[in-house]
């Protein structure tokens, strides 16, 4: 496969977060004295713009208290980011890989802008994408406004394009944008519910993306 464009997820495609990210929800919960959260639910809002799945979690939250919850929450992810989470292996190597072939990387992220900046400022790994579009910019996902905002900035048809994630809200928000997707095992949605979305190809590990992604010599 050879697309001029790859498209990332962020947490449970290329950073190994979701872990974090459900004790977080889970100690905002317990801040607001709401039902306990079991883990399993949780996994399943993540891809989410953080309000969204908030209320997708407490729909019975009034508008204040979903954004009392999503400050608690914050409070609890940026502490426990003091100790950065680890990437996915192969993760670096692939987007090195990528960038030495001049492909084009981007980011489409259910985190807001000032948690994706924190996330690179902490990885460093900002300076290998060209955009990005978050879910407090662009909507949350699956509406696939963020994936049309990407490409009309870097000015690329959509069958040059293609969609990695781990959520079913990732595949289906490139599903809706017409752009090919590949589904990773790895993170937050299991392998049958990524299924349903239809993606090229079920990986359990980010080398597995990178040998679809590299161009196989023609035959003579």
């Amino acid at each position: 496969m050879s697309y001029r464009l790859v498209i990332f997820d962020w947490d449970g495609t290329l950073m190994d977060s979701t872990g974090r990210i459900v004790s977080c929800m889970q100690a905002a919960a317990n801040d607001m004295a709401l039902p306990a959260l079991e883990a399993a639910r949780a996994r399943q809002i993540i891809g989410l713009g953080l309000p969204e799945a908030i209320s997708s979690l407490y729909p019975v939250l009034s508008r204040a208290d979903v954004l009392r919850m999503r400050d608690h929450y914050a409070r609890h992810f940026i502490a426990a980011e003091q100790t950065p989470s680890a990437l996915y292996p192969g993760a670096r190597e692939l987007l090195d890989t990528l960038q030495a072939r001049d492909h084009l990387l981007a980011v489409a992220t259910g985190k807001s802008r000032k948690g994706l900046a924190r996330v690179w400022e902490n990885s460093g790994l900002g300076d290998y994408f060209h955009y990005s579009r978050c879910a407090d910019e662009s909507g949350s996902k699956p509406d696939p406004r963020m994936l049309h905002d990407i490409l009309e900035r870097l000015d690329v048809p959509v069958s040059q394009a293609v969609m990695i994630g781990d959520t079913s809200f990732d595949l289906e928000m490139a599903q809706r944008a017409g752009m090919d997707r590949i589904a990773v095992t790895h993170g937050a949605h299991d392998a049958p519910v990524l299924a349903a979305y239809q993606p090229l190809a079920m990986c359990d590990h980010l080398d597995q993306v990178l040998s679809l992604l590299t161009p196989q010599p023609e035959l003579s």
